[in-house]
This record gives C-alpha cells, structure tokens and sequence, in this order.
C-alpha cells in the first residue's frame, strides 16, 4: 500500500549523515526565493542542524549513533518534500501557500515546524527504531534532544521572524494564530503518537490507519496557521 509505504521508511544511517542533510539545505537555500514559504522555514532549520552537528563533532551526545540517525531520518522526511518529492498531508497546506502574499514569514515557519514535529518526528522515531533494532523507550533521551533543538529552533524563528512590539498588539490576528498552538503539547503529543505507531507495527492496516488521520490531522493545524492576514 502506499500510504505504509511512506510510513514505514529507513535510511541506512551509515551512508548518511548530518554534513550531508546540512549540504541538502544549503542547495534548498540556494534555488529557493527569500520569500518563499519553505525557503523560510529552511534557512532557520538549516541553521539549527548546523549546530547539532557541531554539537556531536564536539561529543556533546551521550549515543552519537542514535542521535545521528533520528535527526538525519528526521530531516530526510522533510528534505524529500523540499526537494521535490512526494508531500505528505501536513506539508500541502506550506506548498500552496509558499507565495502568498497573505502570509507573513512568522506563519511560514510555524507551519513548517508544526509539520515537522508532529508528523515527521513521530515516524522518524519509528523508522530509527526499525534502523537500530531499538524501541522508542530507548530513544527517548534522543527524543528530548531533539525536543530541545526544536524549542531552538522555534525560538530562532521568533528572534528572527517576529514583528516588533508596536506591531503586534493584542488585537493584531496573528497574536490570536500564535496563542493557538503550543510546541511543548505538540511535543508530547508527537511522543505519544510514535509510541502507539510503534505498538501497532504488527498490525499494519491499523498503523496505516492511525498515521494517515495524524497527517491530515496535522495538516488542519497548519492550514489555519496558514490564514492569510491583513498587512
């Protein structure tokens, strides 16, 4: 089927590694537009992954193997949609409206992240999991880890995306789009889904099941992050 196609997938870590999703995001960077909606989102992940790996040349990761296989099967669902290929329910909403004038930057990257934590992570626990012969009780260390590089990530894309104060005012839309969604319940919703993923793997039509209402479930959130705005 394809749907469990696309939810069941590995990466053999060994050929991959963190340069080399960092090389990908930097070629994404470069045929992208500024303002394009995934350029966006890119170029704050790229920098994020750009110092994980500078944290694990440094040691900084108690299972340097686990951590470089989640964050590269992570960053690998994300890459085949910024590349080109197949988009899963949750990335739909920032492919048809990259260029929309509606939208600001901020949105964008919220879009983004919110597609990537509670879709991608959740299935990238399962495929290193299925990678390392592991279960997700095994990962969860790298799970928090990662967890904190997303709460880097999103407070980059705050710094740097942010309207200033005089502009976003209690009454201003997208103070009512921001308070709507929450990175630390996300986070443990994304936990609790790739363990019950991760349960259901002997049953696959279950599993199916269960990963494609995720993706459109995910997909409603960032469509209404998506609203376009007044400027």
């Amino acid at each position: 089927m394809a749907q469990l196609e696309h939810f069941t997938h590995s990466v053999d870590s060994s050929a991959k590694s963190v340069d080399t999703v960092v090389s990908r995001m930097r070629a994404v960077d470069a045929v992208l537009p500024e303002r394009d909606g995934i350029a966006v989102f890119n170029r704050v992940y790229r920098t994020v992954t750009e110092d994980i790996d500078r944290r694990l040349d440094a040691g900084r990761f108690p299972d340097a193997e686990a951590a470089i296989t989640l964050d590269v099967l992570f960053a690998e669902r994300y890459l085949r949609v910024a590349e080109g290929g197949g988009a899963p329910a949750c990335w739909r909403p920032l492919l048809q409206f990259r260029r929309h004038p509606g939208v600001r930057p901020l949105q964008f990257a919220l879009c983004g992240i919110n597609a990537h934590i509670g879709h991608d992570l959740a299935l990238a626990v399962v495929d290193t999991c299925r990678t390392l012969g592991c279960e997700p009780p095994d990962l969860e260390d790298e799970f928090e880890q990662v967890g904190d590089v997303l709460v880097a990530l999103e407070e980059r894309i705050r710094e740097e995306l942010m309207p200033g104060p005089d502009l976003l005012q209690i009454a201003d839309p997208l103070t009512h789009l921001l308070s709507a969604w929450s990175l630390e319940r996300a986070r443990e919703a994304t936990w609790s889904s790739a363990r019950a993923l991760w349960a259901l793997r002997g049953l696959p039509g279950l599993a199916e099941e269960f990963a494609r209402h995720l993706d459109a479930a995910v997909g409603l959130t960032g469509r209404m992050l998506l609203t376009p705005l007044p400027g």
